[in-house]
């Protein structure tokens, strides 16, 4: 293609003009095996939208959930096959150092392959049951699990803000799939302008950042803020405070947060739980990969900035959630109060703080899709039987569903003997080996506040109803797909509870892989 470029200049420009100075394009090389998780995702979702073009009988019942899962598994299972790689031969970059595959990469496309599977499985019998079931829904989960797995991998800011908007376009959509509820189009509307909004500073910190170092490689930016002293930082600042902006709203940080709880409660249920696992993990794996890789050695700058949201995020989201009775908003305040756990770990700038902020994004994936599993299988049809009331008596209608979300529940608690307890455990720890003593005692505070909104639900669903009302209750089919999903989540949240190790040890290697 250069030769072609240059051969058709010779020919056009007049000889000894300006065109005879010009060099020919060149391309850099494309290592698409840097790409196979990423590719694997893009790819199914392509398939799946051709076949269904081209084949004319409907296939299957399930079928096009099936085929997700597929997809995702085997995206995780690529995923897995670079973090062995990358133990045995190390980190490396790829396409002109536009992405970089480590062990942070590696455990963040993990993590989003899960939420990929647990989420299409759980998305299954909703969209049956909603009249809703066609191949659509599942590409625009492929595709959005694919910008967040390019965040994940991302090593230059432009990279990053295309996997942001591939993430947050598809889930634009999906958020407004239940399109015969007005909450749903409601909510998908002021998703998007607020997240277009978001995505503009976003955009303009990247311009503020190359205006101020010349470059929007991430590792050239921390390089050149390693080597030079910059004598008028005022615009490196505000970039820097710009895309903290923009990625402190995908993981829905206090005062990025007011979004939150209207999507979360107008969503499609299976959506709202793909979009509190994939997309905090993704805008999270963004956020590290900008402070650590490029702002390593600016710490003593974005700490106050982080620690402030850490605070602002654990009160806000443990306050309000006590005084929602909509259960889809409740754990929206609860989501928005475990990312300030995650910016907890985060604010620490440690190995050990990375780590366990990696853990609990693991931790919580699992804890959450299973807590809206059992959400989508009490609202019913309609997907509108929210209210904390409805979860009164749950114990006699479903013991098994009753326990299992008590578990769910209890985990995201921070009770011992389950995952979320290690979780905060360790962010928590790694504040207080990092000396922020004060943000690690309000992290215990907001996790006590905590704790009052989880047990006030397992209150509710042991409380014995009356005969008559047990009559009346309505009756909670368990469809393969989301049984599934409750066994999977609460048998990991069980498993690695009592012995963490492997987990604790997968996110340790993480953190010491990230490639600065």
């Amino acid at each position: 293609m250069a030769a072609l470029g240059a051969a058709l200049l010779a020919q056009v420009a007049p000889s000894g003009g300006a065109a005879d100075q010009l060099q020919p394009l060149r391309l850099p090389s494309v290592e698409y095996s840097a790409m196979v998780p990423h590719l694997i995702l893009l790819g199914s979702a392509l398939a799946l939208l051709l076949a269904v073009s081209l084949v004319r009988p409907r296939p299957g019942k399930g079928l096009y959930a099936w085929f997700t899962v597929a997809a995702g598994a085997a995206s995780g299972v690529a995923a897995w096959m670079k973090w062995r790689e990358v133990v045995v031969h190390g980190s490396y970059r790829a396409v002109a150092n536009a992405l970089v595959v480590d062990g942070f990469a590696c455990f963040m496309m993990i993590v989003i392959a899960v939420a990929v599977v647990l989420g299409a499985l759980l998305a299954d019998s909703y969209l049956r049951r909603e009249g809703l079931d066609g191949p659509e829904f599942y590409v625009l989960v492929l595709l959005s699990a694919a910008g967040g797995m390019f965040m994940a991998t991302a090593n230059d800011l432009i990279v990053l803000f295309l996997g942001l908007e591939i993430l947050s376009i598809a889930l634009y959509v999906l958020t407004g799939y239940h399109r015969r509820r007005a909450e749903s189009r409601e909510a998908a509307m002021k998703y998007f302008i607020l997240g277009a909004f978001s995505s503009a500073l976003f955009l303009y910190g990247i311009a503020l950042m190359y205006g101020a170092t010349g470059s929007t490689n991430l590792v050239e930016i921390g390089s050149f803020l390693a080597q030079n002293v910059v004598t008028n930082d005022g615009l490196l600042l505000a970039g820097l405070v710009l895309i903290l902006v923009g990625l402190g709203f995908k993981v829905a940080a206090v005062p990025f947060h007011a979004w939150t709880p209207d999507v979360y409660q107008g969503a499609p249920t299976p959506v709202t739980g793909f979009m509190a696992a994939a997309a905090k993990a993704a805008g999270f794996a963004g956020l590290l990969r900008v402070l650590f890789t490029t702002f390593g050695s600016q710490r003593l700058d974005w700490q106050p900035l982080v620690w402030a949201l850490a605070v602002l995020t654990l009160l806000v989201g443990s306050t309000l959630a006590v005084v929602q009775s909509d259960i889809k908003r409740m754990l929206a305040y609860s989501s928005i109060s475990h990312a300030g756990y995650v910016l907890i770990g985060l604010q620490a700038a440690t190995d050990r703080g990375i780590a366990g902020s990696l853990y609990y994004l693991l931790a919580y994936t699992f804890m959450v899709l299973g807590s809206f599993a059992v959400v989508t299988l009490v609202g019913r049809r309609g997907d509108d039987a929210h209210d904390l009331d409805n979860y009164r008596g749950l114990a006699t209608r479903r013991p098994a569903l009753a326990l299992a979300f008590t578990v769910l529940l209890m985990a995201q608690a921070g009770i011992p003997f389950t995952t979320g307890f290690l979780a905060k455990f360790y962010v928590i720890g790694a504040a207080v080996q990092a000396h922020s003593y004060a943000l690690a005692l309000i992290g215990m505070v907001a996790a006590v506040i905590a704790a009052f909104f989880y047990l006030r639900v397992i209150v509710l669903m042991y409380t014995p109803l009356s005969d008559e009302d047990a009559a009346a209750a309505p009756r909670i089919p368990l469809p393969f797909g989301t049984g599934v999903v409750l066994v999977v989540a609460v048998a990991f949240t069980l498993a690695f509870g009592i012995a963490p190790q492997p987990m604790i040890e997968f996110a340790r290697q993480a953190s010491h892989n990230l490639l600065f």
